[in-house]
């Protein structure tokens, strides 16, 4: 009775199991008004599972039941036979035997059907492309919808064929059907025609492969480039028409054996297979790519090459990148160079991979608060300038780590600390009197410059617990943490009894006023006291499933997601904006990429940024603009990309699930940006597909790279940046995304890549640029301006005291590099950080080169200045003693040499007064200047 018992009970775990997860996900789905998803995805692939399971289970076993049925009389079976204990042993359960091998198969074809369900919603409701690949002439839709599904069928079928045949050799031979003699097999009759008419069909399946497969060529992976090759065009394209009616004749044959009692014709036909496929299959293709392809390469894969080229830049969007020259060098006077910089270049100077630890301890508030370790770029329009401004967002989140270890307990983790509170943003180009952010929102309540519409709370973040459960009674004290009183400091600790409270009215969240949904959520999660807890009542309402990301993923299962998502403060609320992608790596002639290499760079590698998948690629739009709401949770998906087929067919899948890009609103426009992953895999496509011409493309001399981070350790990728920047021929600024090249064996820059960032610029949003430099230029990569910046004896000078000290450390942080006047900038910010506890970076100087000059200061009009020559490092330049009876000085005169000698003793004892404060900017702000003083008064004096 034990046995019978235990498989009892395991099978109502797993099926208790099941059902908790499936009824918790309907219950998630209609809490977040998306029931048409689950149905949808749970219907189709419960009709795959029950249809490839009974046709899996049917197959084989009707076959296993024919060739028991058809076994030969056992009277006349010896019984030193070799199968004769298997017999014995098999014969008593034969029926229990077929049920549970037909159980098994087909269970686990079940298994392998549903999980195709994509593919089969993309093939059964698949649109056209509008476009017809250069060989077969069949629209691209063809390749994309219908190949994965069709490859999939033929490759099931031809599996269970080979399974079934296998499966029904042993019966026969268990049973006598088949004997094993000395001059090789013996068939019964029932057992030759069974045999043999599976072997004919899984032919008849083969032949279907070969038809397949030559369209499968159109984005063949292997070889020089993806996609027909001469080779595959005039050899293994009619080698494959040839094997497909090879393949036909030899099933015909094995039909024969219905007719004919000989293995001959079958045996003929597997022959003819098998030379056919060795000859004309393998050898002719290979001795045409050895002896006529390899000799001529260039010139016979020439044609092929360049449609290779134009599939590639169409796959991945980049057929419209703009190229231009761009020389690098300027006739501009140095005055002019710096009225074109100060024109041009809005620079974000904070780097949001350094100043999470600032934003942290200066706007923390409480302990149970935190934000991002890399911060997030967007632009805001603040007051009454028109021109929107970069500033650096963080959703303050709550952080249950941050909780004292007193303070942990089921109740505090899961009923009180439910929520984050607002938004800390700060100048993207701004730094204060000490080097730490300019505020642009902060504080809890909110102050500053963004307005919100209601109390800026978080339950749904990128720090979210796993859940929470909210709601009280009506008569009952709100329980959940909410604002600190009086504003708080970084400094108070958590749980001091000096917060208010909240109790949740969001629309987000599942209802557990039932005792069913409590028991439910309990086995989910684990936790009893979800049921034995008076903080679960009629009014409670759980959340989970929080990231913005996972949220977006269940709703759309069948994006890709971009692994950057961001907050945005919307008509005075708080929301993440997640950006989707539909992929197809059966996109003719396009080379296909892995998403984890091309956007793998130095936030990937530190977890900075989510990594994508390893899929491989070779088409990829931005096709959907998710938004998710900070307080009830809500998910809006807005179509983006209007023309994506792949988009259309999944808007045919889920109706209405899609929003118009239409309903998209003016305020919202203003936070959408271009995605980092996408540009991550345009910049890696186009490394080596900026070349257009088949020959130069061949002879690989044009590659580029992208550069290594210098501000990072290893051999990382150089992320691109998010900044505001014009190009050359415009005037005003662009929130745009930036990268540079350098050629594919040096270390000077090859080129400069960026694209129009802004969502509310329509004609101009997604045009990529690539400024591509002289290939004899001299301008420096980043590693190069890295080192530059680090061997200045200007720079080396400013940083010598902390260098010295033993109490700081020096941050470099990214490198930005821009074009201004005919010229490339580069800007580096460096932060200081003070050893010790409670310690952040902050901004101390600025450094700039346009090339051989280089700059640093405290702000970037100083370092620009300086680097041009018009100023010394650090301050302005002294004055010139004026002429007589012009005016000079602070004061309109012309200042003496005392005078500059008083103004030098002053700024000395300044800088020692700073130093005692512990205050090292004014400090090495006081010492630049008495160094200057000082100079200007030896100059006086001759």
């Amino acid at each position: 009775m034990l046995i019978p018992t235990i498989v009892t009970l395991a099978a109502l775990l797993v099926l208790g199991s099941l059902f908790v997860s499936l009824w918790t996900e309907r219950l998630w789905y209609a809490s977040v008004d998306f029931q048409g998803v689950f149905t949808k995805v749970l219907l189709t692939r419960g009709v795959l599972f029950v249809g490839f399971a009974l046709f899996g289970a049917l197959v084989i076993g009707a076959n296993i039941w024919l060739a028991h049925r058809n076994r030969p009389n056992p009277l006349g079976l010896r019984r030193d036979d070799p199968a004769a204990r298997y017999r014995l042993a098999i014969t008593p359960i034969a029926k229990w035997a077929l049920l549970a091998v037909a159980g098994f198969v087909g269970f686990f074809s079940g298994i392998i059907g549903s999980s195709r369900w994509e593919t089969f919603q993309l093939w059964r409701n698949g649109e056209a492309f509008g476009t017809k690949d250069a060989h077969f002439g069949k629209d691209v839709g063809f390749y994309v919808f219908d190949m994965p599904w069709l490859q999939f069928i033929v490759s099931f079928v031809f599996a269970l064929l080979l399974i079934t045949a296998i499966a029904v050799v042993f019966v026969h031979y268990v049973f006598g059907g088949v004997r094993l003699g000395t001059k090789g097999p013996n068939f019964s009759r029932a057992a030759q025609v069974q045999v043999a008419v599976l072997i004919g069909l899984a032919m008849l399946v083969r032949a279907a492969k070969y038809w397949l497969d030559r369209y499968a060529m159109a984005y063949d992976s292997s070889g020089l480039f993806d996609g027909i090759k001469h080779t595959g065009a005039n050899a293994e394209i009619p080698a494959k028409n040839i094997l497909m009616i090879v393949a036909i004749l030899c099933a015909l044959m094995f039909f024969s054996t219905i007719f004919l009692r000989s293995w001959t014709l079958p045996a003929l036909g597997l022959g003819l297979w098998f030379l056919t496929s060795l000859l004309i299959g393998a050898a002719w293709p290979a001795i045409m790519q050895q002896f006529q392809v390899k000799p001529s390469e260039p010139d016979r894969e020439g044609p092929y090459l360049e449609k290779n080229i134009e599939g590639t830049r169409e796959g991945f969007n980049v057929a419209d990148v703009q190229t231009q020259d761009y020389s690098a060098k300027t006739e501009l006077t140095p005055q002019e160079l710096n009225a074109s910089a100060e024109a041009r270049v809005s620079t974000r100077l904070l780097d949001p991979t350094l100043i999470s630890p600032a934003f942290q301890q200066l706007q923390q508030v409480r302990g149970y608060y935190t934000v991002q370790s890399t911060l997030d770029v967007d632009r805001y329009a603040i007051g009454d300038d028109p021109q929107p401004q970069d500033v650096i967002i963080a959703a303050r989140e709550v952080d249950l780590d941050g909780l004292q270890a007193s303070q942990r307990t089921w109740s505090n983790d899961h009923t009180v600390y439910t929520h984050g509170y607002g938004v800390i943003a700060a100048y993207g180009n701004k730094r204060g009197s000490q080097g730490e952010p300019v505020w642009v929102a902060k504080d809890i309540p909110p102050t500053g410059e963004l307005e919100f519409e209601d109390a800026p709370r978080i339950y749904f973040g990128e720090k979210s617990p796993s859940y929470s459960i909210v709601g009280r009674p009506d008569d009952a004290n709100p329980i959940e943490v909410d604002t600190p009183r009086g504003g708080g400091t970084a400094e108070e600790e958590a749980g001091d009894g000096d917060s208010t409270a909240n109790t949740y009215d969001g629309k987000g969240g599942v209802e557990m006023g039932s005792l069913f949904n409590q028991v439910l959520y309990a086995f989910k999660f684990a936790e009893p006291n979800i049921v034995l807890s008076d903080r679960v009542n009629s009014n409670s309402k759980i959340i989970y499933d929080r990231h913005p990301r996972d949220r977006v993923r269940k709703v759309a299962p069948w994006l890709t997601l971009d692994g950057d998502t961001y907050p945005a403060v919307v008509d005075g609320k708080v929301v993440w904006i997640v950006d989707g992608y539909t992929t197809s790596n059966s996109y003719p002639y396009s080379e296909s990429r892995s998403l984890a290499e091309a956007t793998s760079d130095t936030l990937t590698d530190g977890a900075s940024q989510i990594a994508l998948p390893t899929d491989q690629v070779n088409y990829m739009r931005n096709s959907v603009k998710a938004v998710v709401d900070a307080y009830d949770g809500t998910v809006k998906l807005y179509e983006w990309d209007t023309e994506d087929p792949i988009l259309k067919t999944w808007s045919k899948v889920f109706p209405g699930v899609v929003e118009p890009k239409s309903e998209i609103s003016e305020s919202l426009l203003q936070h959408l940006r271009y995605p980092v992953d996408l540009f991550k895999v345009q910049r890696d496509v186009l490394s080596r597909y900026h070349v257009t011409n088949a020959q130069t493309f061949y002879e690989d001399g044009e590659r580029w790279k992208i550069p290594e981070d210098p501000s990072a350790a290893g051999s990382t990728k150089q992320p691109p940046y998010y900044l505001s920047m014009s190009r050359p021929g415009e005037e005003n600024s662009r929130f745009s995304l930036t990268s540079v090249y350098l050629p594919n064996n040096r270390q000077n820059l090859a080129s400069f890549m960026s694209v129009n960032s802004e969502a509310s610029d329509s004609e101009n949003y997604g045009k990529l640029q690539i400024l591509e430099l002289p290939s004899d230029t001299r301008v420096g990569g980043p590693n190069q301006i890295a080192a530059q910046f680090e061997s200045d004896a200007g720079v080396r000078a400013a940083l010598l005291q902390y260098e010295q000290s033993q109490n700081t450390r020096i941050l470099r942080g990214n490198l930005l590099t821009l074009p201004v006047g005919g010229a490339m900038l580069y800007v580096q910010p460096i932060y200081i950080q003070r050893v010790g506890e409670g310690s952040y970076p902050v901004l101390q100087l600025i450094t700039a080169t346009f090339g051989e000059g280089v700059g640093v200061g405290q702000t970037l009009d100083e370092a620009l200045r300086a680097a041009l020559g018009l100023e010394q490092n650090g301050t302005p330049e002294p004055e010139e003693p004026a002429p007589e009876g012009e005016p000079g000085g602070e004061a309109g005169e012309a200042k003496t040499a005392e005078e500059y000698l008083a103004d030098a003793s002053r700024y000395y004892d300044q800088a020692q007064a700073a130093l005692e404060d512990g205050d090292l900017a004014t400090y090495q702000a006081r010492i630049d200047s008495m160094a200057n003083a000082l100079e200007a008064a030896q100059r006086l004096l001759g």
